[in-house]
Order: structure tokens, then C-alpha cells, then sequence
């Protein structure tokens, strides 16, 4: 089981799992810096898009791959492995989102931490 770790080691987590997204050709990759938000469940989530459940499986397995290859580190959960629209890899101090983009339009993640710091990655 994973530990708690400081502020600094979720952000590096959080931009290793950014390149994980990059290698798979995510789309529309944010970061949402909580450290500062209300009642946030972690220091970090990043979110992506997808076009399809096979590209959603991709980077998953991308993002599981360099983060254990970068930091050794496993998740802690994964969900949404079967239903390819919405899929959560939890690291505790960081989440990664990886969205098929209807779903993602439709939760709008970005939205309900109206007070977190938001960073657009470049495709």
C-alpha cells in the first residue's frame, strides 16, 4: 500500500504520469493543482481525453508503465478497466482521469474544483 508522500514528490508523479498521457497521444491534458483547494481527496489530478476504448486502455497501461519504470510506484486503485469511458488511476497524492470525451464533457471534472490551479499541457 502506498504512503503519503510530500508535496514535491506529487508533482513530480503528477508530470511523470503527464508523459505517460503524451505517449498514448491523450488529448486535452490538464493538471489541477488541489494542494490549496477545499476538502481536495489529493494533491493532484490530471485529466486527459481519448478517442476510443482501445487509445483509453493505452494510456492507462502507458501511465502504469512510467510511473512504475520512473518512481516505483503501482496504484494504489484503478476503476473503470471494464466500462472504457471513464478510467481512474489513484496514486493517493495524485489521480490520474482518463476520459472517453463525451464522458468527460459530461462530468466536467475541471468545473467542480472551480478553486484548484489549472495547467493546460500542449498536445
Amino acid at each position: 500500500m502506498a504512503k503519503k508522500k510530500a508535496g514535491n514528490s506529487s508533482e513530480l508523479l503528477s508530470q511523470v504520469i503527464v508523459k505517460g498521457m503524451q505517449e498514448k497521444k491523450a488529448i486535452d491534458i490538464v493538471v489541477l493543482d488541489l494542494r490549496k483547494a477545499k476538502n481536495a481527496v489529493a494533491d493532484f489530478f490530471v485529466i486527459c481525453s481519448g478517442n476510443s476504448a482501445r487509445q483509453l486502455d493505452a494510456i492507462a497501461d502507458a501511465i502504469d508503465e512510467m510511473v512504475f519504470k520512473t518512481l516505483k510506484e503501482n496504484p494504489w486503485h484503478i476503476e473503470g478497466k471494464n466500462n472504457k469511458e471513464w478510467m481512474l488511476l489513484d496514486y493517493i497524492t495524485v489521480v490520474a482521469h482518463i476520459f472517453q470525451r463525451e464522458r468527460r464533457s459530461f462530468y466536467t471534472l475541471e468545473k467542480l474544483w472551480g478553486d484548484a490551479k489549472i495547467t493546460e499541457i500542449e498536445n
